[in-house]
């Protein structure tokens, strides 16, 4: 059975100290397929590292997550799109809008994810969104952009059966982890009524670590824990979700 963690930081200092049995572990489960999104330019040596290391397994992307939109975000505007120039990036991520913690650069995350899309939308390269308190700022971002070729992952979503729908109409998949074993998850509710072609399988990790893992370090090898309530959710087989799921994955990304 092949998995793809479509959403990754196994680049972080939290793998330091094991990082190979990492991989290791979630490779002995059939997960050897890894995407990195980007957090900002102080990441991207060890993005560059663990790619050199894994040829074969990691793929990375470009962009300025939006908790690291601060007052210099158009020199880091100006590293992802030096990062893009490479053409080896296989989408634009992670982007988007975070209010958890400050609503203080606001403007600057809407900026800076507009302008992400549309260096998406020319390079015809997916994006994937982060989005935390945030849909309604979200999505008045992605209206810009409607009918021009937008495709991506609504990473981590957590959010009404509405906002799925509307994640959708945009065409945009649906990046599912840990939040849907969580009893609190809200998202294990409606997700079975949103058809499997728009559902890709991620962990976020080191963070979200599914049930039974929750509150430790997230890694690779717990996609598994997703992957089996997923399977009760749809009343599926976990073969049916893994197949499907790395068919969307493969699809969005155009990875072969």
């Amino acid at each position: 059975m092949k998995i793809i963690d479509s959403h990754t930081h196994l680049y972080l200092p939290e793998f330091d100290a094991d990082r190979s049995q990492v991989i290791d572990r979630a490779n002995a489960l059939g997960i050897d397929t890894f995407l990195l999104p980007a957090i900002d330019a102080s990441y991207t040596p060890r993005m560059e590292a663990l790619k050199n290391a894994y040829p074969n397994q990691m793929h990375l992307m470009a962009g300025l997550h939006p908790t690291h939109v601060k007052e210099d975000f158009e020199a880091e505007l100006e590293h992802v799109a030096s990062q893009l120039q490479k053409k080896d990036r296989i989408a634009v991520g992670e982007i988007g809008v975070d209010l958890y913690w400050e609503k203080k650069f606001l403007p600057q995350q809407q900026i800076a994810f507009d302008r992400q899309i549309a260096w998406a939308i020319a390079q015809q390269l997916p994006i994937v969104i982060h989005c935390r308190a945030a849909f309604e700022e979200v999505f008045e971002v992605l209206e810009g952009h409607r009918g021009k070729g937008l495709k991506g992952i609504f990473h981590c979503f957590s959010g009404t059966h509405s906002d799925a729908q509307r994640a959708i109409d945009f065409n945009l998949m649906l990046g599912i982890g840990g939040v849907v074993t969580f009893k609190n998850g809200r998202i294990d509710q409606f997700i079975d009524q949103i058809p499997l072609e728009y559902i890709v399988l991620e962990t976020d990790a080191p963070y979200l670590a599914p049930t039974p893992y929750r509150g430790k370090r997230n890694e690779s090898a717990y996609i598994i824990e997703v992957l089996k309530r997923l399977s009760i959710l749809y009343k599926c087989s976990q073969e049916q979700i893994a197949d499907q799921t790395c068919n969307n994955v493969l699809r969005c990304f155009d990875l072969s």
